[in-house]
């Protein structure tokens, strides 16, 4: 391991960015940050949110990689730099301070920085039913984009409801006609919503679920309520979110209706000198758009930074 990855005597340094968050979007953020030549800390706690699937895709180059050994490379790429520095830690607070930002951690530092970038994601919460958090990012899916092509011979399930309902059958169809939709209790379907299902000839069932059955978290079938049991390979389904702690609150950043930090184009939050990228700001929860993500946000920030520099008339 580099030497820089090693913790590291910050409490006197002033940083020109701290990147919250050592997943894709941080880690490339930082990648950019340190390529121009900016001193860099990276502060990851080791809890990415694609921990539990075993591949990941849509990556040029990396497409099927695990997710640690993605990550286990981008680190060692990154710190290649001698600008950017890793600290395991986790950050539980972030104030404005006199020469930009103050941070604590968990491990007792306080960091100043001059321009922060949180990257720190969201945290899926699981649906309370036996075998879904066991199964969650093997079997059971959020996204056909990430997991369609894997699964799109096999017999697929949708757990949803409503608009949702409507939204997933459509989409996780065109990836396996052999789908059926699981409601979890009576279907709250317009009309023209179920009109549509029917015309894809999926089968629709509105008794509750019991429990996923599964062998390490790869999905066999499904228990309902009444007795019955359904076969299943996966199981498609959309969760409710929040984001990975409350630092972006703290700071007074603004969030959107669906909970997300509100930015503009380039990752910018509503607070000056604030950055964000990656799942945190973004529905686009992939790993593309994470590292584009991160990269837009630290070029303007680094812009930012430069700015700040320049010599007062």
């Amino acid at each position: 391991m580099p030497d820089n990855a090693t913790p590291i005597s910050i409490s006197d340094t002033l940083f020109d960015a701290v990147v919250v968050g050592g997943s894709t979007a941080g880690l490339n953020a930082a990648l950019l940050l340190g390529r121009s030549m900016r001193r860099t800390l990276v502060i990851d706690a080791g809890k990415p949110c694609n921990r539990t699937a075993p591949h990941a895709h849509n990556l040029l180059t990396r497409d099927g990689i695990p997710p640690d050994q993605l990550l286990s490379l981008a680190r060692e790429q990154a710190l290649h730099y001698p600008t950017i520095s890793l600290l395991t830690d986790t950050v539980l607070t972030a104030e404005t301070g006199p020469t930009g930002f103050v941070l604590t951690t968990a491990g007792g530092h306080r960091l100043q920085t001059r321009k922060l970038l949180l990257a720190t994601g969201v945290q899926d919460e699981l649906l309370p039913i036996p075998g879904f958090a066991e199964c969650w990012g093997r079997s059971v899916l959020h996204c056909p984009y990430c997991h369609g092509y894997e699964v799109r011979t096999d017999r697929l399930g949708v757990l949803a409801n409503g608009p949702i309902a409507a939204d997933m059958v459509p989409l996780i169809h065109h990836w396996s006609q052999r789908l059926t939709l699981f409601t979890n209790g009576p279907a709250t379907l317009t009309q023209p919503q179920r009109q549509l299902i029917d015309r894809l000839e999926v089968p629709l069932i509105e008794t509750p679920v019991a429990a996923l059955a599964h062998q390490y978290g790869y999905l066999s079938a499904m228990h309902l309520t009444d007795g019955t049991s359904h076969p299943l390979d996966a199981l498609f389904s959309r969760v409710p979110f929040r984001q990975s702690g409350n630092l972006a609150e703290q700071l007074g950043c603004a969030l959107t209706e669906t909970g997300l930090v509100q930015t503009d184009a380039y990752g910018h939050s509503t607070v000056p000198g604030v950055w964000v990228a990656g799942d945190a700001s973004s529905p686009m929860r992939s790993l593309s758009a994470a590292a584009a993500a991160g990269a837009a946000a630290a070029a303007f920030l680094n812009r930012a930074l430069i700015s700040d520099d320049l010599p007062v008339s």
